[in-house]
């Protein structure tokens, strides 16, 4: 083989090499860099057709012809523009810690390419192999780097302790729950915002070290307020944060069955769950949903203030009344101990959109923002993309998109919106959904549940992906829906293709979830 054809060889294989890397310290990333987590997904989801196609790479290599490797060039490059081109719910933050495995990862490919060429009469097969053993290779790197990781977690951590202790006026919000955490931030701070200045922690940086960032490199002295997302996936996780941060007020928006493969129980996501308020001082403020039925059956923290609000269950101190959901509003009224409070308007639908607002509506009472204030910014406050977000298509269609989505409570709600908005607009109801991730044992029959759920909601039921098609369809079946307005496919290419088909004007869908990038 000529030296150019070598150089192109390889120029592809460092494509190839990127592109599968890339995905994989993605991975580890969304697992918090803790091993047993990334070990769990890589057993259970990391995708099969690698093996595959990397194997009939290597044997084509083998030969060292010109021609086979030229194709070997041309399939690389197509495998990795099929990658590139992904577009992840959660995508790859280019941290400097990601930055650092992927030098040393490459050092080490480079010291194992280098050998190649010296020691192995056919390099290109090992080369090719060697792209299998990936996620070994970031574990390595990762390794190699951790007594640096170490070092410099501990620094950060202290800074970002330094800062906090600078601003002792500064006011914590913490926000957890098993949904609706992230929706709830976001509208306590657009509410909060007409009196104060608020920080909150951006997307998904729920994590300590996500909140670690956002103190070091975003909270100044001029801030009031400091809204937290805390998340979590073992029990622990919530305090540690706590512990950086102490919060004043802290918010549970829900309990549901969400991680079940880490917490085992809905009694274990309860209890991480409240270590918010646990955490909280004599003179805290926990505000938390009274309609999620595992916090309502439990005992909130004896010595801490709180206050419950629901939109069904009477007893909550704060309770959403006369709801109306039409195509451009949601009007409802406020009821609390001191009387009715009319007048509140929002451009967000759904009962669980009404669930964040009146946990912000909470907060804002507390810390004296007035109620002209709150209705104003309510108005304004838009909808969050694949959080039930709701947009009119060409030719007459409407999309409830809940993407994000991923507990079976959630979908519940999500499907009394599409009753309502199918009422409101005449069409015919469409779900598109793979169902639900990370259950645990009772994944196949939760599934089924939703299955049994969405016959009493919907028109055409689209079922996409392998993962959950049998449970879905089962519980579908069960519920006396009609086999012929069961469409199962691959991908939600497929789907599309098929409502593009099918769709006409009036027609109202739903997409419901999107599973996990790891299950892809």
């Amino acid at each position: 083989m000529n030296k150019i054809l070598v150089l192109i060889f390889l120029a592809a294989y460092a494509t190839l090499w990127f592109a599968m890397l890339r995905y994989d310290i993605m991975m580890y990333q969304q697992n918090s860099y803790r091993f047993s987590r990334y070990r769990r997904w890589l057993f259970k989801s990391y995708k099969p057709q690698w093996a595959a196609i990397i194997a009939a790479l290597a044997i084509a290599c083998w030969i060292l012809t010109d021609n086979v490797t030229g194709l070997a060039i041309i399939f690389m490059l197509y495998l990795s523009w099929q990658e590139l081109k992904v577009k992840y719910k959660k995508p790859l933050a280019y941290t400097m810690r990601v930055k650092r495995l992927f030098t040393t990862a490459a050092i080490i490919t480079l010291a194992a390419i280098v050998l190649s060429f010296i020691y192995i009469p056919h390099y290109m097969p090992a080369i090719a192999l060697g792209l299998l053993a990936l996620p070994v290779l970031m574990l390595a790197a990762d390794v190699i780097n951790k007594p640096i990781e170490k070092y410099i977690v501990r620094r950060y951590y202290r800074e970002a302790q330094q800062i906090l202790a600078s601003m002792p006026r500064l006011k914590v919000i913490g926000v957890t729950g098993s949904f609706g955490k992230t929706s709830t931030k976001n509208y306590l701070y657009r509410i909060l915002s007409e009196k104060y200045n608020v920080l909150m922690t951006p997307g998904n940086y729920n994590t300590t070290l996500g909140v670690v960032r956002t103190v070091r490199e975003q909270l100044k002295p001029y801030h009031d307020i400091f809204i937290v997302e805390m998340g979590a996936k073992q029990p622990g996780d919530i305090r540690e944060i706590c512990d950086l941060v102490h919060p004043t007020i802290g918010i549970v928006t829900a309990v549901g069955e969400m991680h079940l493969e880490t917490f085992h129980t809905v009694e274990n996501i309860l209890h991480t769950k409240f270590e918010l308020l646990d955490a909280l001082p004599e003179d805290g403020l926990g505000v938390v949903n009274l309609d999620s039925q595992p916090i309502a059956a439990s005992d909130a923290p004896h010595d801490k203030r709180i206050v419950t609000y629901a939109v069904h269950n009477t007893a909550a101190d704060y309770l959403a009344v006369d709801i109306n959901y039409t195509s451009k509003l949601t009007d409802f009224s406020v009821a609390t101990r001191e009387g009715v409070r009319t007048g509140y308007a929002t451009q967000l639908a759904g009962r669980g959109n009404i669930l964040n607002l009146l946990a912000a509506i909470v907060v804002a009472d507390r810390l004296g923002v007035e109620e002209a204030l709150q209705k104003r910014a309510m108005r304004r406050i838009e909808q969050i993309e694949h959080r039930l977000s709701i947009n009119r298509a060409s030719g007459g269609v409407t999309v409830i998109d809940d993407a994000y989505n991923s507990n079976p409570a959630g979908a519940r709600m999500a499907l009394e919106v599409l009753r309502d908005f199918a009422v409101d607009v005449g069409g015919r109801r469409i779900v598109v959904t793979p169902g639900f991730v990370e259950l645990g044992e009772r994944q196949a029959e939760l599934n089924r549940q939703f299955g049994r759920d969405m016959a009493k909601a919907c028109d055409i039921a689209v079922v996409v992906n392998l993962t959950n098609r049998e449970a879905i369809t089962q519980g579908l079946t069960e519920a006396g829906f009609p086999a012929e307005c069961i469409h199962q496919t691959a991908s939600f290419t497929e789907a599309s293709a098929f409502l593009l088909r099918t769709l006409t004007q009036g027609d109202v869908i739903l997409y419901e979830n999107d599973l996990p990038d790891s299950f892809r």
